[in-house]
């Protein structure tokens, strides 16, 4: 028998397996895919799978497939960690903020919330110990005092504190609604307002506060047509209104007036243009 040389040691060798080095001389195929496989191969080269058998490896993905499921199980973690943030936050929702804070910045403030020199060095009110309405009321007070002064940091800071309060009273009279109206027209949310308005005018038909809402949502948005309605609206319940002896009226005396004063004017005016 011609001996050959062993395609694994070099060795001449012959028959069916090398006496050297033992490595197959006889040519094989693969029990997968029947392709030909060289004496040395360990793997079919067409489909994986090993030349003793056993399952077939898996293809190695192309680089593009293999970012592409990268990025994806990425996506998956990061959802996965929203899901677990948004149920331990409800699991342990964040603190509400301390209303005490606010009295205790409010050191200066007269019983009124008004600003007042500091008497002695008095002790800061804690606001979280008052009643919701006297709470409510000192928030208003505070932030009205912000609006004069420009300071809308201040403004937008405290309205939904005082927001909070008046969701929290017992009872919810005119002069309060009156009160959440103005605050929601400070940070914007005229529909808000409007709806409190309304309120006002269901429950006491006639209110002035009612007309004098509309009429300030409808001077803020420039709407011409509805502040002039608000203005003929509030102007024909003025006088029976007044005599009403509403202890709220007595307390907005002067911005009554104005508004009063403001809508003569303005009907004088578009009677003049007629």
């Amino acid at each position: 028998m011609t001996a050959t040389p062993c395609p694994a040691c070099g060795h001449p060798a012959s028959g069916k397996f090398c006496s050297a080095c033992g490595a197959s001389l006889v040519a094989r195929t693969c029990a997968g895919c029947r392709a030909d496989l060289s004496p040395r191969a360990r793997y079919c080269h067409r489909c994986g799978r090993p030349v003793g058998g056993g399952a077939p490896v898996a293809p190695r993905l192309p680089a593009r497939e293999r970012s592409a499921w990268i990025v994806a199980g990425s996506l998956c973690v990061v959802l996965l960690l929203l899901i677990v943030f948004k149920v331990l936050r409800q699991a342990h929702p964040a603190a509400a903020p301390e209303m005490a804070n606010t009295g205790a910045e409010s050191a200066r403030e007269g019983p009124a919330g008004d600003v007042a020199g500091s008497a002695g060095g008095a002790t800061p009110p804690d606001i979280s110990q008052m009643t919701p309405r006297e709470r409510f009321d000192r928030l208003f007070n505070r932030i009205m005092q912000a609006a004069q002064q420009g300071d809308t940091a201040q403004v937008l800071r405290f309205t939904p504190m005082a927001l909070g309060a008046y969701t929290q009273l017992d009872s919810i009279d005119a002069d309060a609604r009156y009160h959440a109206a103005v605050l929601r027209m400070q940070v914007g949310d005229f529909p808000g307002a409007l709806a409190l308005a309304d309120t006002i005018l269901k429950r006491n038909p006639g209110h002035l506060f009612g007309y004098m809402i509309r009429g300030s949502v409808a001077e803020l948005q420039n709407d011409t047509t509805r502040r002039r309605q608000a203005e003929r609206d509030f102007r024909s319940h003025f006088t029976a209104e007044s005599a009403a002896g509403r202890p709220e009226y007595k307390e907005h005396e002067p911005v009554i007036e104005d508004f009063n004063q403001h809508a003569a004017e303005s009907d004088t005016g578009a009677k003049t243009r007629r």
